[in-house]
């Protein structure tokens, strides 16, 4: 299943859809201004809250966690001994490991576990400016923890290049 992305996701305060392929609202990114971290919510179109999104506090190498009902379900962080510079490890709560690749900032990713693909990030495949596609490849996989993982790296990466 393929989702549309606004790219829109770096005003903190600004809400916007995600939108499924056949152009129905399937996510609603909430980004919550005057708060201390960076957060955002991922909502399905009833407005249920299914993750939160947040900017870890103390952390020497930039993470977010993304979280389900108050739990931590993943800690998403920049590999520390790439030499690629856009490649992240998402930790899932009970251990295992994803691998996110490519081109962040471009939007030209993919999202692996255990060198299995289950979603590709691109922009490739759309003529409108500032959106990217999320292609959730496995019918199984998360498509709302997928999505909060590409909308996480894409932040990430954008606060380390305005760092540099």
């Amino acid at each position: 299943m393929k989702y549309l992305v606004r790219d829109k996701i770096f005003a903190i305060g600004d809400d916007y859809w995600i939108d499924d392929e056949h152009g129905r609202h399937a996510f609603l990114v909430d980004g919550k201004a005057l708060r201390l971290r960076d957060t955002l919510e991922l909502k399905d179109r009833d407005g249920h809250v299914l993750v939160t999104l947040r900017q870890k506090l103390f952390s020497l190498r930039g993470a977010m966690t993304v979280e389900q009902e108050g739990e931590p379900l993943a800690t998403i962080r920049r590999k520390r001994l790439s030499l690629l510079r856009n490649h992240y490890r998402v930790t899932l709560a009970e251990g295992t490991e994803l691998d996110v690749s490519g081109r962040i900032l471009d939007r030209e990713f993919v999202v692996e576990y255990d060198g299995e693909l289950l979603a590709h990030i691109s922009r490739r495949w759309l003529t409108l400016r500032d959106t990217y596609g999320v292609d959730v490849v496995r019918e199984d996989a998360d498509a709302a923890l997928l999505i909060a993982v590409a909308v996480c790296v894409i932040r990430m990466a954008e606060r380390e290049r305005e760092e540099d």
